[in-house]
């Protein structure tokens, strides 16, 4: 199939309503616009430098905790949650009680991304796979009850108050299983040559029009991306995620995706996706750099704290996985005493490490500032 000659499916006439049936994608492809090639060039190279810089960063675990949270408050904000990234790394009893549902919604992500990552050990990218963590992600919040983890039965819809004034309709509920397991075959299937990347482009796009699930389907859409570059060995550790991107350019990203359905235009979307892939890697990139700066900076800095600069160099360590804690949280992190813990915060605090971000006597939050800093430029 070319790009150039793509017809992305027919709108089929249901009772009051044109849902939109995609062809299959699992097939070669093949373009013609060398545009496509310079970005295809430009983003692996992007995605090869992220990845050397995951491989050689040590303890480079600490630091993808705080990737995958600033993905999942993002994701999380483009359907509409309110959670600031600090919010997200706080406990449910600090959240305000109206605020706690957007900040489930936003955990439930994160343990959904650890989930199904730490599943790629057994398990490939699959339909499977992508169940699993649609369960997680809806597990305990609104829409828990819309077929957690099952595709849908029933017709769904995108924009709009109900079918009749829908922005858009995905296809028919019949042609859903048929849909996702040609999807999956396209993921898998080795006698085919398409690039990885556009593989992905085309595997993003397909699935959100499909939107096989009632609920949820943009977030598990965009953790999709992560999943197929850990999945096939791109990136070692999932440090590339897209949503940051999407939000950002968010009108475009969403007509992106419509002008395939309308106007067939193929070659749009994945200029538009390869682009995004290159500029979030290359960030990516930066922001491990100003990392380990930072680490450079903050251990260097407890050193001066004599005795002290052991629990404070471990105290460290919990804070690039949770930059935002409470004396409890390093009293039982470090398995210290609660004033040990307390003096080590002062300590902190004096060297411009934490700042206390409550203002109030009582469940006080310290953030690492510089830290959190970094991934919300």
């Amino acid at each position: 199939m070319k790009f150039e000659t793509f017809q992305a499916g027919v709108w089929r006439q249901r009772y009051q309503y044109k849902s939109f049936e995609p062809v299959p994608v699992n097939h070669e492809w093949l373009w013609e616009d060398p545009t496509i090639n310079a970005l295809l060039e430009s983003a692996n190279r992007a995605l090869g430098e992220l990845n050397a810089f995951s491989l050689i960063v040590p303890d480079i675990d600490l630091f993808i905790e705080m990737h995958v949270v600033k993905e999942a408050q993002t994701s999380s904000r483009i359907e509409g949650t309110q959670t600031g990234i600090d919010e997200a790394l706080m406990s449910e009893e600090q959240i305000q009680p109206e605020k706690r549902d957007d900040w489930r919604e936003v955990r439930n992500y994160i343990d959904a991304v650890n989930a199904a990552i730490a599943e790629l050990n057994s398990l490939p990218l699959s339909n499977r796979l992508l169940k699993k963590t649609h369960e997680i992600l809806m597990r305990g919040v609104r829409g828990e009850h819309k077929q957690s983890g099952e595709f849908r039965v029933s017709q769904n819809w995108i924009g709009g108050s109900n079918l009749m004034d829908a922005v858009f309709i995905p296809p028919h509920p019949d042609g859903v299983p048929e849909l996702m397991g040609d999807l999956e075959k396209f993921w898998h299937n080795e006698a085919i040559t398409v690039p990885h990347l556009v593989r992905l482009a085309i595997s993003h796009y397909q699935f959100e029009t499909i939107h096989p699930f009632l609920d949820g389907n943009g977030r598990i859409g965009r953790l999709l991306i992560p999943l197929y570059l850990v999945n096939y060995g791109l990136l070692a550790k999932p440090s590339l995620y897209l949503s940051d991107f999407f939000e950002r350019n968010r009108t475009s990203y969403y007509d992106a995706l419509m002008r395939v359905r309308v106007s067939n235009d193929l070659i749009h979307w994945v200029r538009f996706f390869l682009t995004g892939v290159g500029g979030t890697a290359t960030k990516g990139r930066e922001v491990f750099r100003q990392i380990l700066t930072l680490r450079t900076e903050v251990e260097h800095a407890v050193l001066g704290l004599g005795k002290r600069a052991i629990n404070a160099r471990q105290a460290l360590n919990l804070l690039y996985r949770k930059p935002v804690v409470s004396a409890m949280d390093v009293e039982q992190a470090l398995s210290v005493s609660s004033p040990t813990a307390n003096a080590l915060i002062r300590d902190l605090e004096r060297l411009g490490i934490l700042r206390e971000i409550t203002g109030q006597q009582r469940g006080r939050a310290y953030a690492f500032d510089r830290y959190l800093r970094l991934f919300v430029s």
